[in-house]
């Protein structure tokens, strides 16, 4: 008989191992398939770790496992769904993030063939295939038949729109068959484009560079709009020629359309797209194409990085100081971690790119760590002019809240000359507070510690956090006045509004959570505005990055310094980051641009060094704030969340991990953070020099204790926000 050891579906610490079955010698499994065990009295799927061959009894057996030996019941897959390097990546993933192992399977597979019990059905479809007996036919039936056999492969719908009657007697006849195959993705192929962009010496010189080195991560720092798409497109090119294959990640979904069209337009060759707008049949076609060695790039969000590939010869991680790169759930994983464990298994070398690298990576490149390589100028060599406008004295002189003269008087002159506009605010909704007029307490979510927001669209309040939605109630849940409600802030919505008034003939388009949550809407709002079919584009971050417009002149960025307001070290950073890329969407064809930049403080030195696009001097006066603060990159933290329904569960949890950790690190917390539908939640934080030392404090106390208390646990190894 066979002893098959699986990993159980359920992604609980307690149960993070291998579990022993056992099957006939007759019936094929294999390492990386799905079965279907009995575990706990219950069905539920196994992912095969291993088979083993015994010629040991069961009893022998189950004298040395010390229980009963069960039977697999049956296997769900004909062949294995990962490769080698995959499997491998899951056992080094689970220890890198300390996650179990089935939920890091459950992480890189796509939802058709998750090991997990609720199962999504893989469509099939039904294909035409030619009969070698010998039929006879009438002159209709045979034409047909001729049709068919010319025009192979072709699926039975296909064959039903050419004759569906016909069709049906020639499958009587036995003249053809059908056959069921797995439903697969369309081909993306197309005549590549003839048109070619003239690189720069500087784009030359980083080309060259990157090909002679013998180094195999390189660090792209490019300002906005110096031409690194066209860096990729050309070491892409390279890497097709030696018949290898490419993986372009891009952090938002927004900016897939524009990158795969550029990849389409360019190559022509077969393209895998993988994002979270892909339903879960599109996804398993994708990952398909991609194992059957069908697609030669891959274009994609964070998990594309999971793709089975063959022969890697290329990643690019655009825009990789992006927080969308980070899994906020188990296995908490960054992606830039997967693209350098998967660099090493294909021997591939890794371009990281940004205008506003992360500290972490840039610096490494301070180290020479990575390599790092620089585009300094913009290929129309001309920056955009940057005001900054304090709000502050803006409202003091009686200015609306939300806009200033000198942003209105721009926008204007930009619509009078048939240019485009971009406005920035990071806050979707109409009114972002509603708070009671008697006792000025704010509306909050009846499952979340956290303000609900007003939508005019739906005349509703929201939770941005949890999607709740009610109306406003006629009296104050607190005071249970009748006195009505003050509002107070604004979004995405009012913004809008507020445009309409001020320019009634321009034409909006606004790009958010709330309009972009119906399938291909980032692509279908995008394709307008680049059509320009709209003047003035608003949106929330997903506008600020990454995205090319030949006509936009201005943008306008909206509370710029709002993100100041969050108690975290890393927030300066990302301030300066998100309005550097705004800023960069500013005038990147043959048109000057101008970015105005509305704050209520514009002496921080997150607006002083964006608006003067000096990201070095921002890095050097930053990183001094990190090193007498012991933050990143100069101490490493693992954040420990605890949650549960019950509060009393969640502090009791904390204290003994409090009591109970110990080593050559701090213990920090535990800190109470805000309920989050409907759950209690604490953290505790640890923060040291050896990373591996404070995992494996962690992985010994929960061995040694059994984890034997009810709140739930999640790692996060190297967080990039700790409010």
């Amino acid at each position: 008989m066979k002893l098959v050891y699986c990993w159980i579906e359920h992604p609980v610490l307690q149960i993070n191992k291998p579990f022993t079955y056992y099957t006939d010698d007759e019936v094929d499994v294999e390492t990386g398939v799905r079965v279907i065990v009995n575990f706990n009295h219950k069905e539920v799927v196994g992912f095969v770790d291993r088979v083993e061959h015994t010629e040991k009894t069961m009893e022998e057996v189950e004298a040395e496992l010390q229980t009963p030996l069960k039977k697999i019941e049956r296997v769900l897959d004909e062949e294995s769904l990962i490769t080698k390097e995959l499997y491998d990546l899951a056992l080094w993933l689970s220890k890198q993030t300390l996650s179990t192992v089935i939920s890091c399977f459950q992480a890189m597979l796509p939802a058709k063939v998750k090991p997990v019990s609720h199962q999504h059905h893989i469509i099939k479809q039904r294909w035409v295939e030619l009969s070698s007996q010998p039929v006879n036919l009438t002159l209709k039936q045979l034409e047909l038949f001729e049709y068919i056999k010319a025009n192979l492969p072709m699926t039975y719908t296909q064959l039903r729109q050419k004759s569906a009657h016909l069709a049906t007697k020639l499958i009587e006849l036995g003249a053809v068959k059908l056959v069921e195959k797995e439903k697969v993705a369309t081909s993306t192929i197309q005549e590549p484009s003839s048109h070619f962009l003239p690189l720069t010496k500087e784009q030359q010189e980083v080309i060259q560079t990157f090909e002679t080195s013998n180094d195999q991560v390189f660090l792209l720092k490019g300002v906005t709009g110096s031409g690194k798409t066209e860096v990729y497109l050309n070491l892409a090119n390279q890497a097709l020629k030696r018949n290898e294959q490419v993986l372009i990640l891009v952090p938002e979904i927004a900016l897939t359309p524009q990158m795969i069209a550029r990849v389409q337009d360019r190559f022509g060759t077969e393209i895998a797209i993988f994002h979270s707008g892909l339903n879960a049949q599109e996804k398993y076609e994708q990952y398909r194409k991609v194992k059957n060695r069908i697609a030669r790039i891959v274009v994609g969000t964070r998990s594309a990085v999971f793709l089975p590939f063959h022969n890697l010869g290329l990643i690019v991680m655009d825009e990789e100081h992006d927080l969308s790169y980070k899994q906020d759930s188990q296995p908490t994983y960054h992606c830039r971690d997967v693209v350098l464990f998967r660099a090493n298994y294909h021997h591939c070398k890794v371009l990281l790119a940004s205008a506003t690298p992360s500290f972490e990576s840039y610096a490494r490149a301070q180290k020479n760590v990575y390599h790092l390589l620089t585009l300094e100028q913009r290929i129309n060599r001309q920056k955009p002019t940057i005001h900054v406008v304090s709000m502050k004295e803006a409202l003091q002189n009686g200015v609306s809240s939300i806009f200033s003269n000198l942003l209105l008087q721009k926008m204007q002159q930009r619509l009078k000359a048939h240019e485009q506009i971009i406005l920035l605010l990071n806050r979707r909704g109409y009114h972002s507070v509603y708070r009671c007029r008697s006792c000025k307490e704010p509306l909050m979510c009846p499952h979340c510690d956290m303000v609900l927001s007003y939508h005019r669209d739906i005349q509703q309040l929201m939770c941005h956090t949890c999607g709740y939605v009610q109306p406003v109630p006629k009296q104050c849940p607190s005071c249970h006045s009748q006195d009505g409600f003050t509002s107070f802030g604004y979004g995405t919505q009012r913004v809008e509004e507020e445009i309409q008034h001020f320019f009634p003939t321009a034409r909006l388009l606004r790009m958010d959570h709330d309009t972009t949550s119906k399938k291909n809407m980032h692509q279908t709002i995008l394709q307008k505005f680049s059509n320009q079919e709209a003047d003035i584009l608003i949106g929330t971050q997903m506008v600020a990055k990454g995205l090319d417009f030949p006509n936009v002149t201005l943008v306008g960025i909206l509370d710029g310094d709002q993100g100041l307001r969050h108690l975290d070290y890393r927030s300066s950073e990302l301030t300066f980051d998100l309005l550097t890329q705004a800023s960069g969407r500013s005038g990147r064809s043959q048109k000057k641009g101008e970015v105005v930049i509305q704050v209520f403080d514009p002496t921080l030195d997150a607006i002083r060094y964006s608006a003067s696009q000096n990201f070095d001097a921002f890095y050097h006066m930053e990183m001094q704030y990190r090193h007498i603060g012991m933050y990143p990159p100069f101490s490493y933290f693992i954040s420990i969340m605890i949650r549960h329904k019950n509060e009393n569960e969640v502090f009791k949890t904390a204290f003994w991990l409090k009591e109970n950790l110990k080593g050559d690190f701090q213990v920090l917390g535990p800190s109470i953070l805000p309920r989050i539908k409907d759950y209690y939640r604490s953290r505790i934080l640890l923060q040291g020099k050896n990373l591996d030392l404070m995992r494996q404090s962690i992985q010994n106390l929960l061995e040694e204790d059994h984890y034997h208390h009810a709140a739930m646990l999640l790692f996060d190894v190297n967080p990039l926000v700790l409010e």
